[in-house]
């Protein structure tokens, strides 16, 4: 690969046979307020721009990424050779080689995903929205549901452990949200008020990472990487680095890739 050494290469124990990168600003054709390598056709920037940017990642990858009409929602595409970008989901898995899932983001959670076997990768976008979900699902609930109907299929009894990698995200020292938001986490897990520091009259400091790694948790899973919530992960404090949409509204996105190699 033929990676930016700007971008973000996951330290986690994924099999050989997996290959993961979560991109920043570096390394593509975009203009302000774009620059550079902006990766969303939704934002406003130049068509003939975004579609370089999208080459430069495809080449970087030696793999087809895979980007989804993302909604803040629950919903898991399985990918096959025939997908494109029409499907409407906020997660996407797949067990073929050469096929990157890929998450979007500028503020929200990417959540990267494999068995310690190899045979399923899966990419989650995660808002607070989405990681709440309904009735006690969120999409990583469904992405996890997922993956283990994938594994089990396959016969791999080794793949029920998953292991996770949490990319940049909006940090838990700027993440300021009302108090409709931690009033329903708690309501789903009263351990996550730990989560949620008071800002002033009404507000509240959201750690989305964290609340991440407790849903995890819950679904057993053990090894989890990535984002520990530290200044360095955070979107919004690293405008050189990383895309911010609670920082500058008009601005491009990033991609969290994860895919198999034959």
């Amino acid at each position: 690969m033929d990676l930016s050494s700007d971008w973000l290469l996951p330290d986690w124990p994924a099999p050989a046979s997996v290959r993961a990168v979560f991109t920043t600003r570096a390394g593509g054709h975009s203009v302000a307020p774009y620059d550079a390598l902006n990766l969303g056709s939704h934002v406003g920037d130049a068509p003939a721009a975004v579609a370089q940017n999208r080459a430069t990642l495809a080449d970087a990858l030696q793999a087809q990424p895979v980007f989804l009409q993302q909604v803040h929602g629950r919903v898991v595409a399985r990918l096959d050779a025939a997908s494109g970008e029409t499907l409407v989901a906020d997660a996407s898995l797949t067990t073929l080689t050469d096929l990157a899932c890929t998450a979007m983001v500028a503020d929200c959670l990417p959540v990267l995903f494999t068995d310690t076997c190899g045979t399923v990768v899966a990419a989650s976008h995660a808002g607070w929205r989405g990681l709440l979900g309904t009735d006690g699902e969120g999409v990583l609930e469904a992405t996890y549901k997922e993956i283990m109907a994938v594994a089990q299929a396959a016969s791999a009894p080794k793949a029920t452990e998953v292991i996770a990698w949490l990319g940049p995200c909006i940090g838990p020292q700027t993440f300021e949200v009302g108090p409709e938001v931690p009033a329903a986490f708690i309501a789903r897990q009263p351990e996550a008020a730990a989560l949620f520091v008071p800002h002033g009259p009404g507000k509240w400091l959201a750690n989305l990472p964290g609340l991440a790694r407790l849903r995890l948790q819950a679904l057993g899973v053990r090894g989890i990487y990535g984002n520990d919530g530290s200044p360095a992960w955070c979107t919004v404090s690293n405008p050189s680095r990383f895309f911010s949409y609670r920082r500058e509204p008009v601005c491009g996105r990033m991609a969290a890739c994860i895919w198999r190699v034959g």
